[in-house]
């Protein structure tokens, strides 16, 4: 079994385009869910991302079909995937700052190495644990400054623990799925039954609270039906389905480091010397994993 997992130049590109569009978008969530109820906000997303897929799929000539015994494996994959991780991170952000819901989220490659040695038989050498730890390391590092408050707000960091591991139990399942059918079929169809799900939470939960977005938040879930529900789920579960666990996991470690650095630049937060060491720290983690590991020349 190789130490590392090298990506293919097309799956490099993808993850730079998925870490520059997902790490965009944690301080356009803040501003969208801002004084706007959240689950609604984003089904109104989902509504309008999922038949811009649908076209995705049929320019493609993808198809749209999946096998009748296909479909308790795809109803699985979307809880974990989709359904759980979307409705506890929308009120994560909510509740925190944009950059440290990011990265409260994206401690799930922690998540996942566990759950893979534990559910999945998954043994990772001394070279991935280091690349978890190094992970991990930034995350606090990046939390550094925000304890005090978060400490405040037990059931905003409770909730997006929680949506992280959803997350990397959903990463572990679709790595392990003998689902048949194109990743982007999977996708679709996981993206319509969330905004099925979402839509029914909003009416209960929200329904006494709707009104027309403003301006800015239109904007917002304009940015998330496209950038989001069109490309970036696409993208990582893509992502995932073709990398091991851990190698798709740590290799998007970047996003919640430019999540950081954006709302910084956005929204006006203070960075530290933790930030920066932390970045250090993720290229060292996602190094780890992904670096290709020596081959010894046989002996001739």
């Amino acid at each position: 079994m190789p130490n590392a997992h090298p990506l293919t130049r097309k799956q490099l590109l993808t993850l730079v385009i998925l870490t520059l569009v997902w790490g965009m978008n944690w301080p356009i969530l803040k501003i969208g869910v801002t004084g706007y109820p959240a689950i609604t906000f984003r089904s109104i997303s989902m509504w309008i991302g999922w038949p811009l897929l649908g076209l995705v799929l049929w320019r493609m000539k993808v198809p749209f079909k999946v096998p009748r015994n296909e479909w308790k494996d795809l109803v699985l994959l979307a809880t974990s995937n989709m359904f759980v991780w979307h409705v506890l991170i929308i009120l994560a952000v909510q509740d925190l700052s944009s950059g440290r819901a990011a990265i409260l989220g994206y401690t799930m490659p922690i998540f996942s190495a566990v759950m893979g040695v534990l559910f999945f038989k998954a043994p990772l050498r001394p070279r991935a644990w280091l690349g978890v730890a190094l992970a991990g390391l930034a995350a606090l590092l990046l939390l550094w400054h925000e304890l005090v408050h978060l400490s405040g707000k037990p059931m905003g960091v409770l909730i997006a623990l929680l949506a992280a591991a959803s997350w990397a139990l959903g990463t572990q399942q679709i790595r392990h799925t003998k689902m048949t059918v194109p990743t982007l079929t999977i996708v679709f169809w996981m993206t319509g039954m969330t905004a099925v799900v979402m839509s029914a939470l909003a009416t209960w939960f929200e329904m006494d609270r709707w009104a027309m977005p403003p301006t800015a938040t239109w904007a917002s879930i304009i940015y998330n039906a496209i950038g989001v529900f069109v490309f970036a789920q696409a993208a990582w579960l893509g992502l995932a389905r073709s990398l091991p666990p851990l190698a798709s996991s740590l290799s998007v470690m970047f996003i919640p480091v430019l999540g950081v650095f954006t709302g910084a630049w956005w929204l006006g937060e203070v960075l530290h010397w933790q930030d920066w060491l932390a970045v250090l720290l993720v290229v060292a983690a996602i190094a780890s994993v992904l670096w290709p590991a020596r081959t010894s020349n046989p002996a001739s």
